[in-house]
């Protein structure tokens, strides 16, 4: 199931990304989307999970979390 991260500290990378979400379940693959300009984080990513119920878990558990000095938002990544 691919997730998307939204709010993110703009210093946050993309081995950050993946070890919030492995603490979760497996992960089949993460990306930071960088700002080709500035070469620094957008402040979203995406998170493909292997399996649905990890994903739904990982939804519930970091929605709404504290990081850095916002709130991030996680929900699943639509097409």
């Amino acid at each position: 199931m691919k997730l998307i991260a939204l709010n993110l500290p703009r210093d946050f990378t993309e081995d950050e990304l993946a070890k919030l979400f492995k603490n979760y379940g497996n992960i089949k693959g993460c990306n930071l989307v960088i700002d080709e300009k500035t070469g620094k984080s957008k402040g979203f990513g995406f998170v493909d999970m292997a399996l649905e119920h990890e994903a739904i878990e990982a939804i519930k558990i970091l929605h709404g979390s504290a990081l850095g000095k916002s709130k991030i938002r996680v929900k699943e990544a639509t097409e």
